[in-house]
C-alpha cells in the first residue's frame, strides 16, 4: 500500500460525525484486501479482531471529520449552520461545500457576506469587530426552502467540505490537505494491521464520532473494557507543547482528559531507542483522544496517544510524507511489547 495514495483515497470521502458509513465501507474493503475480516457494531465502528483471545489491547483511529450542521433553513433558502466538532469559520473561509441531503449531496457555497458596507447589522461588519463566528456564516444553494425540504434537508443535516477541495498538496517532503486528522492515522492504522498479522488478543477499531466526544470509542470500550487503548492521532504544532514537523511521532503526555502512567512513557522511550525512532513528547493544554477519554471514564487502564506531527490542526493540515509509515512501525512495536 502506498501511504500517500491511500491517504488521498480516504480523504476524498466525506465522513462527518454520525454519518461515516461511506468511509467505513472503504475501510472494510481495505481491511479485506490485507487479509482480515471486519464487522461493524451498532455505533458504526469498524472492528478487526486478531486472534481468539479477549482483546487486551485496542488500537483506534477515528473515521469522522470536523464538519458543519444545518441549524435552520431561512425564508430565502439560505442555510444557517453551526460546527460539528471543533471547526472554526476562519479555518475554512468561503468556498464550495456539500449539503448531505437524504437525496444525495447538494452543492453549496459557504459565505460570510459582502464587505462593501459599514452597516453595523451586516455580517462583514460583525466580522471586522469581533472574532468570526458561525452566526456570520450562511450556505447558499440556490434552491428555495420547499425544494430543500423535499430533498430531506432539515436541522441536523450535515454540511461538509466539497470534494473539489479534498485534493492533497505536495510541498517538498511534506503533504497538506483537509482532514489529515484522522485520515492519515487511518493509513497508519491499516499499515500496522497489515504488519501485525495474526497477533492474538488485539482489536483494531476504526471509530466513529470522535470529534463530538469520542462517542464511538466509549461505546466500544464499555463492552470490551481492555487493559490498553492506543489511539492514533495528530501531534499538533503548538507553542505551549513544541514539536518539529518531521516524521518523528508525537507522544501525548497529558491532555484535557487523562495522563498516562510514567512507566508507560518510559516504555515508549525504551522502544524508541530500540527502533532508532526519535519521539516528541507533548503536554497539551487542550484536546483529547479515544484513549484519554476512555481512561477518564474508567473504560481502559492504560491510555496511549501517539500522534503524527501536524501544523494547522482542524484546518488545511500539513505533515511529513514519511510520518504515517513511521507511526505504524512504532505502533506495531508497542502492541507487541504490551501483548
Amino acid at each position: 500500500m502506498d501511504p500517500i495514495e491511500l491517504l488521498q483515497t480516504l480523504t476524498e470521502i466525506p465522513a462527518p460525525p454520525g454519518q461515516e458509513s461511506d468511509l467505513a465501507d472503504t475501510v472494510e474493503r481495505l481491511v479485506g484486501e490485507i487479509g482480515h475480516g471486519a464487522e461493524r457494531d451498532a455505533k458504526g465502528n469498524v472492528l478487526v479482531k486478531l486472534g481468539r483471545s479477549k482483546p487486551r489491547v485496542v488500537v483506534t483511529a477515528h473515521m469522522d471529520e470536523i464538519a458543519m450542521m444545518v441549524r435552520k433553513i431561512e425564508p430565502d433558502g439560505t442555510l444557517s449552520v453551526t460546527s460539528l466538532g471543533g471547526l472554526y469559520p476562519w479555518k475554512l473561509g468561503e468556498g464550495p461545500v456539500e449539503v448531505l441531503s437524504t437525496e444525495g449531496p447538494l452543492p453549496g457555497v459557504l459565505g460570510f457576506g459582502s464587505i462593501h458596507t459599514n452597516d453595523p447589522g451586516s455580517r462583514a461588519q460583525r466580522g471586522r469587530e469581533r472574532p468570526l463566528e458561525w452566526s456570520c456564516a450562511e450556505v447558499f444553494t440556490g434552491l428555495p426552502p420547499e425544494e430543500l425540504m423535499s430533498a430531506g434537508v432539515r436541522p441536523g443535516t450535515r454540511v461538509v467540505v466539497a470534494r473539489s477541495r479534498r485534493s492533497l498538496l505536495r510541498l517538498g517532503h511534506h503533504v497538506a490537505g483537509y482532514f489529515l486528522d484522522d485520515r492519515a492515522d487511518l493509513v497508519s492504522w491499516l499499515l500496522a494491521l497489515d504488519q501485525l498479522g495474526d497477533q492474538d488478543g488485539v482489536l483494531f477499531a476504526a471509530t466513529t464520532a470522535e470529534e463530538v466526544g469520542c462517542e464511538g470509542a466509549q461505546y466500544l470500550m464499555q463492552s470490551v473494557h481492555p487493559e490498553v487503548c492506543i489511539a492514533l492521532e495528530l501531534g499538533p504544532y503548538v507553542p505551549d507543547a513544541p514539536s518539529d514537523l518531521t516524521a518523528s511521532p508525537s507522544v501525548w503526555v497529558s491532555d484535557s482528559f487523562a495522563v498516562p502512567a510514567a512507566k508507560d512513557l518510559d516504555l515508549l522511550a525504551e522502544i524508541s531507542e530500540e527502533l532508532g525512532i526519535p519521539l516528541q513528547f507533548q503536554a497539551f493544554s487542550r484536546g483529547g483522544s479515544d484513549a484519554s477519554a476512555a481512561a477518564s471514564r474508567g473504560l481502559c487502564a492504560r491510555p496511549f496517544t501517539l500522534g503524527l506531527p501536524m501544523e494547522n490542526s482542524h484546518g488545511f493540515e500539513i505533515m511529513h510524507e514519511d510520518a504515517m509509515s513511521v507511526l505504524a512501525e512504532l505502533t506495531v512495536a508497542l502492541v507487541k511489547r504490551l501483548n
